[in-house]
């Protein structure tokens, strides 16, 4: 798969994930690593939507960061836990949209369309 392409479904960024992990010899790290992996990443989009709409701005001699990147780490390492514990998450966004139709179908007031 070209990891090169601008758009993915789910089972696509699933397939990519796995195809750029498989080709070292390390392989998928443990679940709980990926863990930590992943709250470091988290750890990393808060510093940066606090240095851009935060009271927290970054020093002069920090270079600057992008939202836009952390979000796409937090999305490869979800992915990574997904394919590793076997989950496909085209199943598990299906099952979360379907619990918030129903569990916020009268929470929020619905947008004027």
């Amino acid at each position: 798969m070209n990891t090169n392409q601008t758009a993915y479904t789910l089972q696509q960024l699933q397939d990519a994930v796995h195809a750029w992990i498989s080709q070292w010899d390390d392989g998928y790290w443990s679940p709980l690593a990926n863990l930590a992996r992943l709250t470091e990443e988290v750890g990393e989009l808060s510093r940066e939507i606090n240095h851009h709409h935060g009271e927290k701005k970054k020093k002069s001699t920090e270079a600057e960061g992008s939202i836009a990147e952390e979000l796409g780490d937090i999305l490869f390492v979800v992915t990574t836990l997904a394919n590793q514990l076997d989950v496909d998450l085209n199943e598990a966004m299906q099952s979360t949209f379907e619990k918030y139709n129903v569990r916020d179908a009268d929470r929020y007031k619905k947008a004027d369309t």
